[in-house]
C-alpha cells in the first residue's frame, strides 16, 4: 500500500514501462469516470430516479474495479490519507447499526397482525438504501483524493465543470422561458418546479453557486491568460441570470457567502514586492475601487437581463418579496418536528433517510402533502442519525476548512490557490444553503461537493522543472 501524499520521485527503470503504460490506461480510465459520474447524475434529472441511481451505483463498481486493476498491474494500492475520509465511514457505520435488529417490539396483545420492525431504523428500507448510496460516496470521493493528483488533471476537471455549469445555466435559462410541461419533454414533474434537468429549481441553485464559486475564483485570482477572461464571464453572467431564475431565496443568500468567501482572501492578500508603501496604497485603492465598480455594473447587468427576459416574479419572490406558497413554507413545521424526533432518538437517530417515515407520527396537519426532508440538512441529520451522526458531519466541515484555509496564502501556483478558494467558496455556499433546504441530498450536487473537497485539499505533485520555474 501507498499514500500518495508522500509520494517521492524516482527514475523508472526500463523493464517497469510495459507496467507503467498500462497503469496510466487504468488511472486514465479512472479520471474518466471520476469526471463521468457527476455530470451523469446531473444530466438525469439530478440522478434522483431508481435507474439513474442504479447506473451510478454501477459507475461506482467500476471505478473501484478499475482502481483494484491499477493497483494489481503496479504491485501497489495508492490511497490518499485524507482524515475528511473518516466521517464519511463513520456515517456509514451508523448506517449499518441503524439495521441491527436491536429494538424490541412489545405485541402481546396481538395489535398487528404481522411482526414489526425491530431495527433502529424506523424504516429499514430507505436507511439501506441510502447506505448503499453512501458506499458510491466514499469510494467516488476516495478517488478524487487519490487519482486527481497532478495539475493536468486538476485543471481539466475545473475547466469542465465550469464548462458543463454554463451549458446547465443556458438550458435551464432556455427551458424556463419555454416553459415545458416536463423535462427533456419526457420527465413530468407533478408536484415540484424543474429547472433545467433537475426536479427541484432550489437544488439547481445550489449547483450554481457550486460553479459560480470555481468561476469567480479563477476569473478574479489571475489564474488563467486574459483571452481566456472573457469566457469565465460569460461563463458566470449565464449562472448568476440562471441562479435568479431559479427563484431560490436560500440559493440567493447562499451566493452573497461564495462572493465573500471569493473576495475575502484578495482583500486580505499582502504583496511582499519591491513597492514602495504609497504606491502599495494607490494601487490597492485603484484596484478595489475598479472592483467594486465591475460588481455594480455585472449586478445591473444580471438584473437587466433578467427583466428583459421575463423573469422579474423570479427576481420578486428571490429576494423575498412575494407571497407565493408552497410546502417548503412550512419549513418552521417541518423543524420543530425533526427536533422532535431528534429528542426522542438522540443517539443514533430514527434511521437514515427515515424522516418521512418518523415524520408521521408527529405531524398535526391533514396529512395531504408527504414530506420526506426536513428542508435543512443540519436538523435532519440529528433526527436520521442523532448526535452520533452530527458529530460526523461537524467532523467533514472542520476537517475541510482545517486543510485548505492555512494552504490559502502559501507559495501554490495561481490556478492551484484559485481552484482551492473555488472550489471551498462553492462547498461553503451549500453549507449555506443546506440551513434551508435539502442540496446534498440530490446525488448529482453530492457527487460534486465530493469532488470539490477533493479539488480544495489534494497534494498536487509537480515535475522538478516546474518547481525550479516557480523557485526562479
Amino acid at each position: 500500500m501507498k499514500d500518495i501524499t508522500e509520494k517521492k520521485d524516482f527514475n523508472e527503470h526500463p523493464e517497469k514501462k510495459s507496467a507503467t503504460e498500462q497503469t496510466s490506461r487504468l488511472s486514465g480510465a479512472v479520471f474518466f469516470f471520476l469526471c463521468l459520474i457527476p455530470v451523469f447524475s446531473t444530466i438525469a434529472f439530478g440522478g434522483v430516479d431508481a435507474w439513474a441511481l442504479g447506473l451510478n451505483s454501477i459507475f461506482c463498481a467500476v471505478l473501484a474495479i478499475l482502481w483494484l486493476a491499477d493497483s494489481w498491474i503496479s504491485k501497489e494500492f495508492r490511497y490518499h490519507s485524507s482524515l475528511l475520509q473518516i466521517p464519511l465511514v463513520g456515517l456509514l457505520i451508523i448506517g449499518i447499526i441503524q439495521l441491527l435488529p436491536l429494538r424490541s417490539f412489545d405485541n402481546s396483545g396481538n395489535l398487528l397482525s404481522i411482526s414489526a420492525v425491530s431495527s433502529l431504523s424506523l424504516d429499514p428500507y430507505s436507511t439501506r438504501f441510502f447506505v448503499i448510496q453512501l458506499v458510491g460516496y466514499i469510494v467516488f470521493f476516495a478517488a478524487a483524493l487519490t487519482f486527481i493528483n497532478n495539475q493536468k488533471r486538476m485543471q481539466k476537471t475545473v475547466l469542465i465543470t465550469i464548462i458543463f455549469g454554463a451549458i446547465m445555466a443556458f438550458a435551464g435559462i432556455l427551458q424556463r422561458l419555454a416553459s415545458p410541461d416536463a423535462i427533456y419533454g419526457v420527465r413530468p414533474t407533478p408536484q415540484a418546479i424543474p429547472f433545467a434537468s433537475f426536479v427541484n429549481q432550489h437544488h439547481f441553485a445550489a449547483f450554481m453557486n457550486l460553479t459560480l464559486g470555481l468561476t469567480l475564483s479563477l476569473l478574479f485570482g489571475k489564474a488563467l491568460k486574459k483571452d481566456k477572461s472573457l469566457l469565465l464571464i460569460i461563463a458566470a453572467f449565464l449562472m448568476l441570470v440562471a441562479l435568479i431564475f431559479t427563484s431560490s431565496r436560500g440559493g440567493i443568500l447562499s451566493f452573497f457567502g461564495v462572493l465573500a468567501f471569493v473576495f475575502l482572501p484578495m482583500f486580505l492578500n499582502r504583496d511582499s514586492g519591491s513597492e514602495t508603501h504609497d504606491q502599495k496604497e494607490k494601487r490597492g485603492f485603484r484596484n478595489k475601487f475598479l472592483l467594486l465598480a465591475g460588481a455594480f455594473a455585472a449586478i445591473f447587468a444580471v438584473v437587466g437581463a433578467v427583466f428583459l427576459l421575463g423573469g422579474e416574479s423570479s427576481l420578486v419572490r428571490g429576494i423575498g418579496f412575494s407571497g407565493q406558497a408552497d410546502i417548503s413554507s412550512g419549513r418552521t413545521h417541518f423543524w420543530a418536528i425533526a427536533l422532535q424526533i431528534f429528542l426522542d432518538h438522540p443517539i443514533f437517530g430514527a434511521g437514515l433517510n427515515a424522516f418521512g417515515a418518523a415524520f408521521t407520527k408527529y405531524d398535526t396537519w391533514n396529512g395531504a402533502f408527504r414530506v420526506e426532508q426536513a428542508h435543512n440538512d443540519y436538523l435532519q441529520i440529528l433526527a436520521d442519525a442523532g448526535i452520533a451522526g452530527f458529530a460526523c458531519i461537524a467532523a467533514f466541515i472542520y476537517f475541510l476548512f482545517k486543510k485548505v484555509l492555512p494552504h490559502i496564502d502559501s507559495s501554490m501556483s495561481h490556478f492551484r490557490r484559485s481552484a482551492a478558494v473555488g472550489a471551498l467558496a462553492g462547498c461553503f455556499g451549500i453549507l449555506i444553503h443546506s440551513f434551508f433546504d435539502f442540496p446534498l441530498r440530490t446525488p448529482s450536487n453530492a457527487f460534486f461537493f465530493l469532488m470539490f473537497a477533493a479539488i480544495a485539499t489534494v497534494t498536487i505533485h509537480q515535475p522538478k522543472n516546474e518547481r525550479r520555474h516557480r523557485q526562479r
